[in-house]
């Protein structure tokens, strides 16, 4: 199964149309939120029907950026799985939205325990390894090339990595720290940052399930 790895569009309808032939080739598409332009909510709204009309299948959570309210728009558009869990041929998916607290210049900022207790459908299962588990969540979890913002400085989520290291998902999609686009891995977890939409960046991810097992078969890193 292939899939178009998005983050961070900030607005940008123009850039969606110069991915025709990406969002053709992917069987579906992961997004890792920021719909909204920063400081212009008005834009959250256009990016989502432009977003929604360029694939059938698409999961998704809202950034640090897009309006607290705005959930309840991807919920609508049937793209969201933030605080929930999505099964699709034997994969599941299931997201956190929002940022890190930082300067609380954008509208999205939240405390570590809340960005991890949208995971709750998870950890309240008990299960200790979620082999078939794509995770998206719009801030990154910590110490990864995921979430730098300068060399050796490492701003991402404590409590997202710990849920990733004892839940061990197939992969993690996240953004949010523009500069950090990159690829990591953490334990059996394959992590991804494909950079800012809005500046041609995305990626692709590719897995396939073995003997009752998935792995990740190709992630790679691209731009327009």
């Amino acid at each position: 199964m292939k899939f178009l790895v998005i983050s961070d569009l900030h607005g940008n309808l123009e850039i969606l149309d110069k991915m025709d032939v990406q969002f053709k080739e992917a069987d579906a598409v992961l997004f890792a939120g920021d719909f909204t332009k920063f400081k212009f909510p008005e834009t959250g709204a256009p990016a989502l029907e432009k977003l929604c009309k360029k694939h059938d299948i698409i999961y998704s959570v809202i950034g640090n950026c897009d309006e607290p309210d705005f959930l309840s728009q991807i919920e609508a558009a049937d793209i969201s799985v933030e605080k929930t869990l999505v099964n699709h041929e034997g994969l599941c998916f299931a997201g956190s939205g929002g940022g890190s607290k930082f300067t609380g210049d954008t509208p999205n900022e939240r405390s570590d325990e809340e960005l991890v207790s949208d995971f709750d459908i998870i950890t309240k299962q008990g299960k200790a390894e979620w082999n078939n588990l794509i995770a998206i969540m719009h801030n990154p979890p910590k110490d990864t090339e995921c979430d730098k913002v300068a060399a050796d400085v490492h701003v991402g989520s404590p409590l997202l990595r710990q849920f990733i290291d004892d839940y061990q998902p197939l992969a993690v999609i996240t953004g949010h720290i523009h500069e950090s686009a990159g690829i990591s891995k953490a334990g059996n977890t394959t992590i991804v940052n494909p950079g800012a939409l809005t500046d041609g960046k995305y990626a692709v991810l590719e897995v396939e399930k073995n003997n009752d097992r998935w792995t990740v078969t190709n992630c790679v890193l691209k731009s327009l």
